[in-house]
């Protein structure tokens, strides 16, 4: 139950603080952070609960990245589905915290249809700058798959892991500086879910992607790590075990 509740705790910071960036200061008058600081509070949020709580569960945030480290020989398959509904409930709770603050705003509506209601993901007429399906599957699909090689690789037991949360939060701030204007940037199922409930049915009827092709990425990049890149011969001179 820590580990879940630390998946909780960390995916709800990710969504909170990574959308509610986007919600609340990206575009505020005069003063906004723009696409930068959404990026940037984003890797930072995955910063800070990786050293706060990854400890306790490996810090994934992020059913994609579950499925990524399965894929490559790092987490049991038992653990997948409580790991992934933990992770789902954290982000929906954070969006409803956002709904409800940003309710507090005289005015205040979710305009479903524009791109990126919401802090939404989307493609076609919900891409931040209008592209398509297939451009949309592949940057998720491509950006999802390093993110886990690039994660496999920073927490392996033959690399330096006293900066591994560093790596992983500013690669995931490269992630969404790269694909921002593409798709609002998902690389996380339940980010994506999350927003989507609160800004509108079409939105919700696109989530699928957001599934998909990063489950597909972070599939393959396990696989990949596991065959292509990890030093199986140190492995086996020291052996790793799974909690």
């Amino acid at each position: 139950m820590k580990k879940l509740f630390a998946e909780f705790f960390g995916t709800y910071w990710l969504v909170f603080g990574g959308c509610g960036s986007a919600i609340f200061a990206a575009g505020y008058p005069g003063l906004g952070i723009g696409f930068a600081g959404v990026a940037l509070a984003f890797g930072l949020t995955v910063l800070a609960m990786a050293y706060a709580v990854g400890h306790i569960s490996g810090g994934h945030f992020n059913p994609a990245v579950s499925f990524g480290l399965w894929a490559g020989g790092k987490f049991p398959v038992k653990d997948l589905v409580p790991y992934i509904i933990a992770q789902c409930v954290g982000a929906v709770a954070a969006a409803g915290t956002l709904y409800t603050i940003a309710s507090g705003k005289a005015g205040f509506v979710i305009d479903s249809a524009k791109a990126g209601a919401f802090a939404s993901n989307g493609y076609g007429p919900f891409s931040p700058d209008g592209y398509s399906l297939q451009s949309a599957f592949i940057a998720e699909f491509v950006l999802t798959l390093f993110f886990v090689l690039i994660i496999l690789g920073a927490t392996d037991k033959f690399a330096n892991s006293n900066f591994c949360g560093i790596v992983i939060g500013l690669t995931l701030t490269v992630i969404h500086l790269i694909s921002i204007p593409i798709t609002n940037t998902s690389v996380n199922p339940a980010r994506s879910l999350s927003q989507a409930i609160f800004a509108g049915s079409d939105q919700l009827a696109q989530v699928w992607l957001f599934w998909v092709a990063p489950i597909l990425g972070a599939i393959l990049g396990g696989f990949i790590y596991k065959n292509l890149l990890q030093n199986h011969a140190e492995a086996k001179n020291n052996p790793q075990t799974l909690d």
